[in-house]
């Protein structure tokens, strides 16, 4: 196999909306280029990226897939990733340790809105940027409106180098305005012929033409120089300038293809050899202390594992790219995440399910290895003594989330080896072992996410699980002041009990001060593993309970607040004072004071006008305006409260606070509402009181399981 030198490598990924032919756009650019000699489908379940069974049998892609081409002398590492929302998971490695982004665009629908989420993680990561308009044989297809709502999302950096002659079932030839030529396609696609642009498209050629050469210019000052004095830039200027704009972001040129017809991909890896950056050009990745990290191809061998993937025969397939020096079998490196020795195995090559083994890796390429120890995506591998860590992926937070329940008991063990081994492969999965809920959930990205992990439980790892409803982690609070007493005292033969406990329990606010009959001795703030605060002050007068025997009340009440009184949720912000009491010379111990003040505090927080509270999330929802009407009266519907809009020409962005219990499968109701078109994000952002008929549901569900 043929190794390739970093300025031949360029390292493509392939995004946009589920549908819009990113996979059937890498098929056609691997038969263009003649790596493989008949192109799949996506209906004919053949295509080199979806080779997974639940890929075929759901028709979509799922997982990322790794190709490699050769055109014209230039390796092309092309990375083909899923365009639905639930599956983002996949795409986050893949832009990490891209040196270029195609957003693939489909014609028929403009821009959607799974394309807004990938745009943000490509800016994250300053990854160079271009469009491919795609599907312009359809009687759909909308150039001209696709390019307007591009700049409208995207910015005016988006830049057309290419339009289409005609669309929808007379689309065959393609303006190229950079170099001013028409590309006309023979019935069967592939290899264009090169004519002139007719006179009827002359004047609009001309004039875009013009804005390129503005645009470029602009960017440099060589170039700017050379315009001012010639009025215009050659082919090879035009080329460089480009290159530079779009490594710096200045500019997201613009093609058309039909890949379905085999129209215009070749166009496009030209472009990919010519301008597009190697991954000595692109932006180099970050250390973890936030410094720039240059690829050096002398240098010492460094690698940074970005995917993994499991094969039963063969085991953890990881993936990797090279940010320096040659990585070869055999070699002895270190791993950055815990300092140990790790010895590489067989490198590989992959070619959507082909592996092909090789014996050489250079810096700026991406290969997979098998059997290296203790290897997980985000981990550095470096040659011993000379350290290095890159910084690592941001998965996205998650969106949903199911309680997973085995039907046979035994298999404790069994679940958790496969739970974490999907969170090995797929990091965007989240398990939580809650021992509050006592439940195991699964957070995910989304409902079809979820029903792919069911799938590889039930199927790859045998295990018979249902998914069910997972609890609430309500909390627990007053809402006033109440003074409490509890007197322990026991006599059973021998060394005896006793304890009492006065106490003074309040709803904590920051900066509240103490009531005037109490003089505090001693104050512990304490932060609660589960959010909120604990204020313990100490107000004994008189020595009428020792100071020895404080921990053992704080002991009591946190062990009461971790099993609230009233429902059994935990308690939070809370402040007690204990201002008195009584101690015996001989029965007074350790666990008579926690017993009298877990009991005190009981009694207490009944009596201290009791609420629930409910976690309550923040939401984005991205959706086209035509559904926001819909989106919205749901949210009402859910308790929601909005709390602003913001839109991006026809995209709208609905900001909301809603409760986590009305958010159970709320993915599956916003694509059935949008056609599938609305995507959403949720992240934690306070607690807030329950509706009344909610507290009483609760109190009387906990009820029902003692």
């Amino acid at each position: 196999m043929k190794v390739y030198n970093p300025i031949r490598i360029r390292n493509v990924v392939l995004l946009g909306h589920s549908g819009s032919g990113k996979t059937t756009l890498a098929e056609t650019m691997l038969f263009e280029s003649g790596a493989i000699n008949r192109r799949g489908s996506v209906e004919e379940k053949n295509t080199m990226s979806d080779y997974h069974s639940l890929e075929k049998e759901r028709g979509k892609s799922i997982h990322s897939a790794f190709l490699n081409l050769d055109w014209r002398g230039h390796k092309i590492n092309l990375i083909d990733t899923p365009g639905t929302s639930d599956y983002i998971g996949e795409v986050a490695g893949a832009v990490r340790i891209a040196d270029t982004a195609i957003f693939v665009l489909n014609s028929e629908q403009g821009v959607e809105t799974a394309t807004d989420s990938l745009w943000n993680y490509v800016q994250e990561y300053s990854v160079p940027s271009m469009f491919v308009v795609n599907k312009l044989d359809s009687d759909q297809s909308d150039f001209w409106k696709t390019v307007e709502e591009a700049r409208e999302h995207f910015g005016r950096e988006v830049t057309v180098v290419q339009f289409p002659y005609s669309e929808g079932s007379d689309f065959h030839a393609i303006i190229d305005v950079l170099r001013m030529t028409m590309y006309e396609f023979p019935e069967e696609g592939g290899k264009p012929d090169k004519l002139p642009i007719p006179d009827s498209l002359k004047t609009q050629a001309e004039k875009l033409h013009q804005e390129l050469v503005e645009t470029i210019a602009e960017n440099d000052e060589t170039l700017m120089d050379i315009y001012f004095e010639q009025g215009e830039l050659d082919e090879e200027q035009m080329e460089k300038g480009l290159h530079i704009s779009l490594v710096n972001g200045q500019i997201f040129p613009l093609f058309c293809s039909c890949a379905s017809l085999n129209m215009g991909t070749g166009r496009v890896m030209g472009f990919l050899d010519d301008v597009a950056p190697n991954p000595l050009q692109g932006n180099p990745p970050k250390t973890k202390d936030g410094e720039k990290f240059e690829l050096d191809p002398d240098g010492n061998p460094v690698m940074f594992l970005f995917k993994t993937h499991s094969e039963s025969h063969v085991g953890d397939l990881i993936y990797f790219k090279v940010y320096g020096g040659n990585i070869r079998p055999g070699m002895d490196l270190v791993n950055s995440r815990n300092g140990n020795s790790v010895r590489l195995g067989s490198l590989f090559l992959t070619e959507g399910h082909k592996r092909i083994e090789i014996n050489e890796i250079r810096t700026g390429d991406i290969g997979a290895v098998v059997k290296l120890k203790d290897g997980e995506v985000n981990d550095t591998i470096y040659e011993k003594g000379n350290p290095v860590e890159l910084q690592g992926i941001e998965f996205p937070p998650t969106t949903i989330r199911t309680a997973v329940k085995l039907k046979k008991e035994g298999e404790e063990d069994k679940l958790g080896h496969a739970l974490h081994q999907l969170h090995r492969e797929d990091p965007s999965v989240v398990i939580e072992h809650s021992q509050e809920l006592r439940q195991v959930i699964i957070h995910g990205q989304g409902e079809e996410h979820l029903s792919v992990i069911e799938d590889q439980l039930k199927n790859r790892f045998n295990l018979d699980v249902e998914f069910v409803t997972p609890k609430i982690p309500y909390r627990e609070t007053i809402t006033k002041g109440v003074r409490t007493h509890y007197k322990h005292k026991k006599q059973s033969g021998g060394a005896g009990q006793f304890a009492e406990v006065n106490m003074l329990i309040e709803p904590y606010e920051e900066g509240m001060s103490t009531p005037d009959d109490m003089k505090v001795r001693d104050v512990q703030e304490i932060d609660l593993e589960w959010g909120g605060k604990l204020v313990f002050q100490n107000c004994i007068v008189g020595g009428v309970i020792d100071n020895r025997f404080m921990p053992a009340i704080i002991k009591g009440i946190m062990e009461k607040m971790e099993n609230g009184p009233m429902s059994d949720c935990r308690v939070r912000d809370v402040r007690v004072s204990v201002y008195d009491g009584s101690m015996h010379s001989v029965d007074s111990n350790e666990a008579a004071f926690k017993t009298a003040a877990l009991m005190a505090f009981r009694d207490g927080f009944m009596k201290a006008n009791p609420k629930l509270m409910e976690p309550i999330y923040e939401i984005v929802v991205t959706v086209p305006s035509e559904h926001m009407g819909d989106v919205m009266s749901d949210l009402s519907t859910r308790r929601g409260q909005i709390q602003g809009m913001d839109g991006e020409g026809s995209i709208q962005k609905i900001k909301a606070h809603v409760p986590l219990e009305e958010l159970d499968h709320y993915s599956t109701r916003l694509k059935s509402m949008t056609q599938g078109s609305a995507t959403y994000t949720r992240k934690f952002s306070h607690y807030a009181a329950v509706p009344h008929d909610v507290q009483e549901r609760v109190i009387k569900e906990n009820l029902q399981e003692e």
